[in-house]
């Protein structure tokens, strides 16, 4: 069976870091994702996906991850049910993420812009180590999209429909 999530989406208010009894940290958070289709009056609608995240990572994202960044998420879904104080079973399906990545630099969450970056973090979901490790990112360099970089040089290539593989 698989149950692998893949999320990217903005959180949607700062993350709740609580502890167990067993004094083991977790933090729930809710991120926005938009879908890959437009309503009726071509708006994107988004979905509000709640999600948890357990131990040294959750102490973390709680760190690290704010209110409006946006990261990305793997994990699994996973449902849950408790009996509320009316008596009644409620079943609550979350995302319990085993790793998280902040997608954009420090300075464009706080709204700084500059061209400087923060970096990203990652946290593996299985790592001796669980603090999160800065990725280079040199946004100094300006990437080279222009035509001169045409592999063929520009020159028409001869090809017979009997080599095509399709």
């Amino acid at each position: 069976m698989i149950n692998n999530v893949t999320l990217v989406g903005r959180i949607t208010k700062e993350p709740e870091l609580r502890y167990t009894p067993q004094n083991q940290a977790v933090a729930t958070f809710s991120l926005a994702v938009n879908r890959q289709f437009k309503n009726a009056n071509g708006e994107r609608e988004a979905d509000f996906i709640n999600c948890v995240i357990w131990r040294q990572q959750a102490e973390n994202f709680a760190n690290w991850a704010k209110k409006g960044a946006l990261i990305g998420v793997t994990g699994r879904i996973q449902t849950r049910n408790y009996e509320n104080q009316q008596g009644q079973r409620v079943y609550v399906t979350e995302v319990v993420a085993d790793s998280f990545q902040m997608l954009e630099s420090r300075s464009a969450r706080e709204g700084m812009g500059g061209g400087t970056s923060a970096g990203s973090y990652s946290v593996p979901s299985q790592s001796t180590n669980n603090t999160p490790r800065p990725q280079t990112n040199n946004n100094n360099a300006t990437p080279n999209f222009g035509r001169d970089a045409d592999p063929f040089g520009s020159s028409p290539m001869e090809i017979s429909d009997d080599d095509l593989p399709f």
